[in-house]
């Protein structure tokens, strides 16, 4: 049985999830489906995501994602055998960023496959980040959720055409809750500094139609534009339901530069008026 994500989920940091049991039990009540812990968190999350899984009774909580070159498979097997009991964990993996990690002379793509083989976690409770062609195609073979970061619906109009039907396309959206354009910019550029700097992701935006001037000097307005949903909750929420138009089974929304990230959630879900369009973990497409 596929792993119910529902239409909208939260990302954030796993270090910021600590100890925040009630924040998940609300975010559940508001309807989101999910809980992203991102971060490449290692094996120590399982705690983390124990402690959620107890503080709430419907959401699933999903690692996003278990760096596949720091993070052993045993430890991995370890974890998921100890949550065997709740149908609500979803294993997310993947290469990180390999770059830090010191294994660029590898092939990413080889380890994923090889890190596969050794998981005895079942396929409906394994995602895996992914975002060039390859890694889409693997995610729709060897698990159940496709989870591509900081893309747009465009990009996910591409994703869906690749995996096709039967894997779950969750996506995740920056967003900013800010209506002046030059500080909402200033917000998106912060946010995805550390990222101008890798390679998986600026060869995907690279393939997906941005220049080399878009990643230049902290990033064109056009792709902070494009990759970072800004503006009143309303804008924010129409583009959220553009990566749903697109083929996006669930997106998972993670709020930057905000004071109350917590309060830009509350206001996000009461605007979004299409919780229930589509069956919960059940790709439609």
């Amino acid at each position: 049985m596929t792993v119910e994500l529902g239409r909208y989920g939260v990302w954030d940091r796993a270090a910021r999830w600590v100890g925040r049991g009630e924040d998940a039990a609300e975010l559940e009540e508001l309807g989101f489906g999910a809980l992203w812990l991102g971060g490449s968190p290692d094996g120590s999350v399982m705690t983390t995501v124990s402690d959620l899984l107890d503080a709430t009774e419907k959401i699933t909580v999903a690692t996003a994602v278990m760096n596949v070159w720091t993070t052993p498979a045993g430890e991995v097997n370890d974890g998921y055998r100890a949550l065997a009991w709740t149908d609500r964990f979803l294993v997310g993996i993947g290469t990180g960023n390999g770059e830090l990690a010191g294994e660029v002379h590898h092939s990413p793509y080889q380890k994923l496959i090889h890190y596969l083989d050794e998981l005895d976690v079942p396929r409906d409770r394994l995602a895996l980040a992914a975002l060039g062609p390859r890694l889409l195609r693997l995610a729709a073979a060897r698990t159940s959720v496709a989870h591509p970061y900081l893309v747009t619906p465009e990009y996910t109009a591409r994703a869906r055409e690749t995996v096709g039907a039967g894997v779950l396309l969750a996506p995740e959206q920056h967003v900013v809750l800010e209506d002046d354009p030059a500080q909402a910019r200033d917000l998106g550029r912060e946010a995805l500094a550390g990222y101008l700097a890798r390679t998986d992701h600026t060869r995907n935006w690279l393939r997906n139609g941005f220049t080399e001037d878009d990643l230049a000097d902290g990033g064109s307005d056009r792709l902070v534009d494009a990759l970072v949903a800004w503006g009143p909750v309303e804008r924010v929420a129409r583009r959220l339901r553009e990566h749903h138009e697109a083929g996006a089974d669930h997106v998972a929304v993670q709020v930057v530069g905000a004071p109350d990230a917590q309060q830009a959630l509350r206001d996000l879900a009461a605007a979004l008026d299409d919780w229930s369009d589509q069956s919960l973990g059940t790709s439609s497409r």
